[in-house]
C-alpha cells in the first residue's frame, strides 16, 4: 500500500467535527458525507488516525465503491477488486453488511456473495482452492446505500470510543468520542477553566484533560492492523513514538468535576488515573448548589439527566430551573449542555446562543451553547 482511500465513520452530526480533527492531522483532501469522512493519505495515516481521531467511531479502508443493482453485479465487481494486494493467504476475513435504500436489502446474502467473491478473487493470485483463514484479521463490511455499494476493511478493531480507562460508569454515560466533541464544539482551550458540575463517571473532564495534555486518545490500546503484514511495522512505531514525543504531561490545567454521588466521583478518580490525567482533573462529590468558581471566566460543559421516565421527568425539569438560576450567576461564563428535553430553554430560562442537533446512543439530543462574553486579551 502507498495511497490510500479510508473512511473515519461518524455518529451522526460530527461529521464536521471529525473533519476538523484530520485536518489538524495534516489530511487536507477531505470529503464529508453523512456518517462518515472520507480522506486519502499514505498507509501510515491508518496508524496516526486510529491513534489520535478522538471524535470519530473507526476507521475504515476503502476498497471500493460502485453500483450494484443485482446480485451478478455485487459478486463481478467485488471480484475485480485487488484483493490478493490486501490479504495475505492465510488471513481471516469475515464479512459483516449493511443495506439502506437498496434493491439489494438481504444483507446475508450479500455477505454471502462479497465473501464467495473475494475467494475467487485470491484463489486467481494464490492457485489455491481452499484458505484456511488462520492468520490476522481483515474484517470486511460491505455497505448499501441507495444501491451504491462501499467495500471496506475495518482497520480499528473495536470501535474508537474504547480508550481502555473506563472502570466503570454512572447512569447512560456519554460515550468518549461524544464527550470529546462536546468539549471540541465549546472550542475549549488548555487555558481555560472547566467545569463539569453533574460530571457522573467523570468522562466529559478526562477527554478534556486528554486534549489539554495532547495524550493521544488510543496511546494505551491496541488495533486490528496493528497485526497487519500489510502494514510496515516501521509505520505503527513511529506513530506510536510521536504519542510520547508530543505528549504534554507538565502543563498544568483547571479542571473540575464535581457530582453529589460520591460513589460515581470514586469511579470517575478511577477512571482518571486509568487515563493518566488524575492529576490533570480535581473530582470532588458536591451538589450542584455549591456551584461556584472564583475565576472570572470559564466554561461549564454538562451532560445533565434528560427526565426520559416519568417517574424522574418533574425532578429533572426542578433540576433544568435550578441550573438557569445557579448559571445566571456566573454572568461572564459560557455553558455547554446536552440533554434530550425538548422545552430545556424554557426550563433554562434563557434561549442558547447556539443549539446542534446531535445523538448520545440512539437518542435525539440537542447541544445548547451559551456564549458568554470574550475574555480580554492578555
Amino acid at each position: 500500500m502507498s495511497k490510500v482511500e479510508l473512511i473515519a465513520t461518524a455518529t451522526f452530526g460530527l461529521e464536521a467535527v471529525v473533519a476538523e480533527e484530520l485536518k489538524d492531522l495534516g489530511y487536507e483532501q477531505v470529503a464529508i458525507e453523512n456518517g462518515k469522512v472520507t480522506f486519502t493519505a499514505d498507509e501510515s495515516a491508518i496508524c496516526r488516525t486510529n491513534l489520535w481521531l478522538r471524535t470519530a467511531d473507526r476507521v475504515r479502508l476503502k476498497v471500493g465503491e460502485f453500483e450494484a443493482l443485482t446480485f451478478d453485479e455485487l459478486f463481478e465487481k467485488t471480484r475485480a477488486l485487488p484483493w490478493a494486494d490486501l490479504l495475505p493467504e492465510n488471513s481471516a476475513f469475515p464479512v459483516d453488511g449493511k443495506s439502506v435504500k437498496s434493491t439489494l436489502f438481504s444483507i446475508s446474502d450479500c455477505q454471502a456473495i462479497v465473501k464467495k467473491a473475494v475467494v475467487e478473487s485470491m484463489k486467481k493470485r494464490y492457485h489455491k482452492e481452499w484458505f484456511a483463514e488462520d492468520g490476522p484479521e481483515y474484517k470486511i463490511e460491505v455497505s448499501l446505500l441507495k444501491d451504491t455499494a462501499t467495500i471496506t476493511i475495518d482497520t480499528s478493531g473495536e470501535g474508537l470510543h474504547k480508550r481502555g480507562y473506563r472502570t466503570g460508569g454512572g447512569e447512560a454515560p456519554l460515550r468518549e468520542t461524544l464527550a470529546a466533541a462536546l468539549v471540541r464544539l465549546a472550542r475549549w482551550k488548555p487555558d481555560i477553566t472547566l467545569i463539569d458540575p453533574m460530571c457522573g463517571s467523570g468522562t466529559i473532564p478526562i477527554e478534556a484533560a486528554l486534549m489539554g495534555l495532547n495524550i493521544a486518545p488510543g496511546m494505551n490500546r491496541t488495533f486490528i492492523s496493528e497485526q497487519w503484514p500489510t502494514i510496515e511495522k516501521n509505520h505503527w512505531h513511529e506513530a506510536r513514538r510521536e504519542t510520547h514525543d508530543l505528549a504534554d504531561y507538565n502543563r498544568e490545567l483547571d479542571v473540575t468535576g464535581t457530582d453529589i454521588n460520591n460513589d460515581v466521583i470514586e469511579i470517575a478518580r478511577k477512571n482518571a488515573l486509568e487515563a493518566g490525567v488524575e492529576d490533570a482533573i480535581h473530582f470532588q462529590a458536591r451538589p450542584l448548589s455549591e456551584l461556584s468558581s472564583k475565576k472570572k471566566y470559564g466554561k461549564i460543559i454538562c451532560n445533565p439527566p434528560y427526565g426520559e421516565r416519568l417517574n424522574t421527568l418533574r425532578e429533572t425539569e426542578k433540576l433544568y430551573k435550578q441550573m438557569g438560576k445557579l448559571f445566571k450567576k456566573l454572568d461572564t461564563w459560557s455553558f455547554y449542555i446536552i440533554t434530550a428535553h425538548e422545552n430545556f430553554e424554557a426550563l433554562f430560562g434563557k434561549k442558547a446562543s447556539k443549539r446542534r442537533k446531535l445523538y448520545h446512543g440512539n437518542i435525539r439530543v440537542q447541544y445548547y451553547q451559551y456564549f458568554g462574553p470574550r475574555p480580554p486579551r492578555r
